[in-house]
């Protein structure tokens, strides 16, 4: 059945993330802070593997490219703006404490936070491939266990959020299987790399914004993804890759 990897993703990060809320109130903040500092560790570790996956001087000149002008664009279309409002708006219509800005804020990293962090990466791009393809949802299945234990730590340390990000599984990666018979064309091996690398710098920023070492705009970043994949298709029909 094509899809069902992304509907098993879901039900985990429904799982994952009902647990972290009911948990996380009684973990002492120590510990929901360590949860933090260990999925940044794996989140770095996951990124970098992907990232050093690229195999020439052309291939990360692309993925340069490719992150420099999908940035430009991401900001002009101030992405991660449009997911800020958005989790805001969540966070207002299912927040009812007001009085705690705080808690507003952790509502927002929550949902920008797992949203990237479920959305970006190979696993999501080459699973929802493969299902929409093949109608082989194992890569998904796999993907959808990391989600469950990471939507754990994030609800506990940054609430309702988290469970929201469903909705960003459900349109992102529920487009590309749906999308991915159409593109079978050019989905050849140097394009699946090129994004690969692309995708896995962008984990490694996440990975920084999770241990508060910096604020990266990874949301902005998103372009690049499409960007990458377009120009690996035409270095390789040029014989550059």
């Amino acid at each position: 059945m094509h899809g069902i990897g992304t509907i098993v993703n879901v039900i985990t990060v429904v799982i994952g993330s009902s647990l972290g809320l009911l948990l996380g109130e009684r973990l002492p903040k120590a510990m929901n802070e360590i949860a933090m500092q260990v999925l940044g560790a794996v989140t770095l570790v996951l990124g970098m593997q992907m990232a050093l996956e690229g195999g020439s001087a052309v291939m990360m000149i692309l993925v340069l490219l490719a992150l420099v002008t999908g940035s430009f664009i991401g900001e002009w279309m101030d992405i991660e703006g449009i997911m800020n409002r958005l989790g805001e708006r969540f966070e207002k219509r299912f927040n009812r404490d007001r009085s705690d800005e705080d808690a507003g804020a952790r509502f927002v990293q929550g949902f920008v936070s797992a949203s990237l962090l479920f959305c970006v990466g190979p696993m999501t791009i080459l699973g929802s491939i493969q299902d929409g393809l093949l109608g082989d949802p194992s890569l998904l299945l796999t993907k959808a266990a990391l989600d469950g234990v990471s939507s754990f730590a994030l609800a506990a340390a940054l609430g309702p959020g988290t469970l929201l990000s469903v909705l960003s599984i459900i349109v992102y990666q529920g487009g590309l299987t749906a999308l991915a018979g159409a593109a079978k064309a050019i989905l050849n091996e140097p394009v699946i790399s090129t994004m690969t690398v692309t995708g896995g710098i962008m984990i490694v920023a996440i990975a920084i914004n999770l241990w508060r070492l910096a604020h990266l705009r990874v949301g902005n970043m998103l372009p690049a993804l499409l960007i990458s994949g377009a120009a690996a298709a035409v270095a390789a029909q040029c014989g550059w890759l």
